[in-house]
C-alpha cells in the first residue's frame, strides 16, 4: 500500500511545508497498521523505522525532531540533534528557525497545530490534546513562539491538522475535567466539547488574525483513514509536521 499524506501550503511560504500522515501506507500490522511512525505504543520497532525512513525520503527533509509528549507545556527551542530513532525529550513544543528539520508531532486524535511567521524564517510545532486545551496551551506555544523570535501574532500563520472532531469529543465527566469558564464550548446534551472552535479561539486570543488560522477538519475518530485512541484505544499514530525547506 502506497503512503497517503495530506500536503497544506501556507499563502506566500513556497519554503515552508505543511504535511499531516494518514495511516495509510507503510508495513506495521494489526493494531497499528499501516504507518505508524510512533515507537512509544507498542509497535514492532524495525517497522516502526522502516515507515520513518520511507516518510523522510518521499518529503526530503534532513532532520527529525520530535518529544516524549506528555500533554504539558515545555517547548523546545533550536534544538540541533535528529531523533529519527526516538524522543528523548519531553515536551509538547518545537520551534526551528533552522532549514530542513522537520517538526513532527505524533497524533491519534490530539491536534497537531503548526506554525510559521509569514516571512517564512521560522516553524513551530504544537501537541494538544484535550488536556492541552484545558490548559490553553495554544496560546502559550504562540506566545513562546512570537518571544523567541520577536514576531508579531499579526504575523503568524497556523494550520491545525485532523484531529477529534466536535461531534465524537465526548466528556462525561466534564463538570470533573473543565474549568466552568469552557462551559460555552460543551453541549450537555451530547454531552461533547468543540474542541476546534476552542483552539480556534485560543489561538485568536494571541492576536493571530480569523484569516490567518487554517483547519482540517478531519475527524480522526469517524474515519479508518486515520489512527484513532478514543475509537481503539490500542493504536498507531499519524504525525503533523513542519519544516522550512
Amino acid at each position: 500500500m502506497s503512503l497517503q499524506y495530506i500536503d497544506f501550503q501556507f499563502p506566500g511560504l513556497d519554503n515552508v511545508r505543511c504535511v499531516f500522515t494518514t495511516r495509510m501506507g507503510g508495513r506495521s500490522a494489526g493494531a497499528y497498521a499501516h504507518f505508524n511512525l510512533s515507537l512509544e505504543v507498542g509497535d514492532e520497532e524495525q517497522n516502526v523505522r522502516t515507515n520513518r525512513a520511507q516518510l523522510r525520503q518521499a518529503l526530503g527533509f534532513e532532520c527529525w525532531q520530535e518529544l516524549r509528549q506528555v500533554h504539558g507545556q515545555d517547548m523546545h527551542i533550536d534544538l540541533e540533534d535528529d531523533f529519527f530513532a526516538g524522543a528523548t525529550l519531553e515536551g509538547d513544543g518545537l520551534c526551528t528557525g533552522r532549514s530542513g528539520q522537520a517538526l513532527v508531532i505524533k497524533t491519534a486524535d490530539c491536534q497537531a497545530i503548526l506554525l510559521a511567521d509569514k516571512k517564512g524564517r521560522h516553524v513551530a510545532a504544537l501537541h494538544c490534546g484535550w488536556r492541552g486545551n484545558a490548559g490553553n496551551f495554544p496560546a502559550a506555544g504562540v506566545r513562546r513562539f512570537c518571544a523567541a523570535y520577536e514576531t508579531d501574532p499579526a504575523d503568524v500563520f497556523v494550520v491545525r491538522g485532523p484531529s477529534l472532531g466536535p461531534g465524537k469529543s465526548e466528556f462525561v465527566n466534564f463538570a470533573v475535567e473543565w474549568d466552568p469558564m469552557f462551559k460555552s464550548y460543551y453541549n450537555p446534551g451530547t454531552r461533547t466539547v468543540d474542541l476546534w472552535t476552542l483552539t480556534r479561539n485560543q489561538l485568536m486570543g494571541t492576536g493571530i488574525p480569523a484569516r490567518n488560522i487554517f483547519s482540517l477538519d478531519l475527524c480522526t475518530a469517524s474515519s479508518p483513514q486515520f489512527f484513532s485512541y478514543r475509537r481503539d484505544q490500542v493504536t498507531g499514530r499519524q504525525a503533523g509536521i513542519i519544516w522550512i525547506r
